[in-house]
């Protein structure tokens, strides 16, 4: 669906996109991830012929930019990160006017699309409200509307949960999960949770280079992963504990954290190796009166890979 080679964006001296390929499939979810001013704002909007590149090439189906660039437009639906509404409209009094606009002239087939919208973006409660007066999170509905108004191949989305709260995040995630059932959707966001959760493949930029492209599975296999305990104690002295939970192995390192509540000892416990040490641990702290309030094992592969391609100097 989509082919980008050797992209390249400079902004006088600065080169924010720096030599970026990749190969984008029809129906496919891909996640931009990266931290903020790595370059994806400027991938996206390259891809949306807004920002012609300095160098490189992007095709999209049989059709390059610039040359093309009115077909691939039609083709694509985009959602920048601030939704560009008009405040001082009705919700629906807006997407009429964008509908016209994007040249849906018919009253049926208008009157026809707004239901599917609202449906699914939903949107029918909010229909006579100015836009002025909704949540940020409505806004964005809103705004996801107006993006897929012509029912484009292709969604564009940047950073479409940024500033949202966690039940708006999920409503957005959960809308995002249904349209790509049928389209091909690229979205950036610096939200690990929100990448893994939603897209099947994730390309991580750090300072406009491509540093990884794959899925999550193939991701997390690409680096060794520690495993990792939480442990939260009560009527234990931190010192004691520490002690003992560093007797158990020489593998396990023991880093104290911020207790759960404020009579508990609490530690973040990981090992170089593949062994789950939780029941050594119980086994080691049964022999003592502590009581164990939580004793948990986690994985932060996803978020070691992302710190490990793009810190200062990776």
């Amino acid at each position: 669906m989509i082919e980008v080679q050797n992209l390249t964006k400079n902004f006088k001296d600065f080169r924010a996109v720096n030599n970026i390929s990749m190969t984008i499939r029809k129906g496919e979810i891909l996640g931009l991830l990266g931290p903020n001013g790595a370059g994806k704002t400027t991938i996206l909007r390259m891809l949306t012929g807004y920002f012609r590149p300095s160098s490189g090439t992007i095709k999209i189906k049989s059709f390059q930019m610039p040359k093309d660039a009115i077909r691939i437009k039609s083709l694509i639906g985009y959602l920048p990160e601030s939704a560009p509404l008009y405040h001082n409209m009705l919700v629906y009094d807006y997407l009429e006017y964008i509908a016209k606009i994007k040249g849906i002239d018919d009253k049926e087939k208008r009157y026809d699309r707004f239901l599917q919208l609202s449906d699914l973006c939903g949107l029918s409660s909010i229909m006579d409200k100015p836009i002025a007066t909704l949540s940020k999170g409505l806004k964005q509905r809103v705004g996801l509307a107006h993006a897929m108004m012509t029912d484009p191949e292709i969604l564009i989305l940047d950073e479409p949960t940024s500033g949202l709260d966690p039940n708006q995040i999920a409503e957005i995630r959960d809308i995002i999960k249904t349209i790509g059932k049928e389209k091909t959707i690229i979205f950036s966001t610096h939200i690990l949770s929100e990448a893994e959760a939603t897209c099947d493949r994730i390309a991580i930029i750090n300072k406009g280079r491509m540093v990884a492209d794959d899925t999550t599975a193939n991701l997390k296999q690409s680096i060794k992963q520690n495993s990792f305990i939480n442990l939260s104690l009560k009527g234990a002295l931190k010192e004691d504990a520490a002690s003992l939970l560093k007797s158990i192995h020489s593998n396990l390192d023991i880093k104290e954290v911020e207790p759960l509540e404020k009579d508990l000892v609490s530690f973040e416990i990981t090992n170089s190796d593949d062994r789950d040490f939780r029941s050594d641990i119980y086994l080691k702290i049964k022999e003592t009166d502590w009581i164990i309030i939580q004793l948990t094992k986690e994985s932060q592969a996803l978020e070691k890979i992302f710190r490990e391609l793009t810190r200062e100097g990776a």
